[in-house]
């Protein structure tokens, strides 16, 4: 079964082409023109197990807002499209990464219905290149796209650039956990037959 999707995404702000595959090997190759989140991208694909290849054009005159949001809208139709019926998979993942002062939590429900929750608080404004405003954008565009019930909550944290590398990271081991096929589930795993 190929679990690969490709999305292109054009606008007035962004001309965005991305190739996903669920079933990767961590493998990735982007350039948003944003380094910091370049480097978030790398570890969600990485610690995830994804094959992940991006090119971006963005406003990135205006600011990093548009570029980082419309990411975030392609990767959550890729993993939407990717995974399809969602026959045989476990639907739910979670994972609690620590990442020297930060701890994170992130939760997912491959449900169908999208719905975002985040309690995080930055310690800056910025890291890098990226506005850390930016990050609660990224995540919520993925799980309205992707129609997943994601939770990320930072239950410990002292440096943004920590802080934020855990949540990437958390997302992308809950994530490889939601994907993941489990031979008890016989169609979907939903009492009422249908995701």
């Amino acid at each position: 079964m190929d679990r690969t999707a490709h999305i292109t995404r054009k606008t007035k702000e962004t001309d965005i082409d991305l190739t996903l595959n669920i079933d990767g090997a961590g493998k990735s190759e982007f350039k948003t023109g944003i380094g910091f989140f370049d480097h978030m991208l790398a570890g969600f694909s990485k610690h995830g197990f994804f094959d992940l290849t991006l090119s971006v054009n963005g406003d990135l005159e205006v600011d990093g807002h548009h570029t980082v949001e419309d990411v975030g809208i392609a990767l959550g139709t890729a993993i939407k499209d990717a995974i399809g019926d969602k026959a045989g998979i476990r639907r739910y993942g979670s994972f609690i990464l620590p990442m020297d002062d930060a701890l994170c939590l992130c939760a997912i429900d491959l449900c169908g219905r999208p719905w975002f929750s985040c309690d995080c608080v930055f310690p800056t404004e910025r890291v890098g290149e990226l506005d850390t405003e930016l990050v609660r954008e990224f995540f919520y565009a993925v799980s309205y796209s992707a129609g997943m019930n994601l939770h990320l909550r930072m239950m410990s944290g002292e440096n943004a650039h920590h802080m934020i590398e855990a949540m990437f990271k958390a997302f992308g081991k809950a994530l490889d956990e939601a994907t993941a096929f489990d031979p008890r589930v016989e169609g979907v795993l939903s009492t009422k037959g249908a995701l």
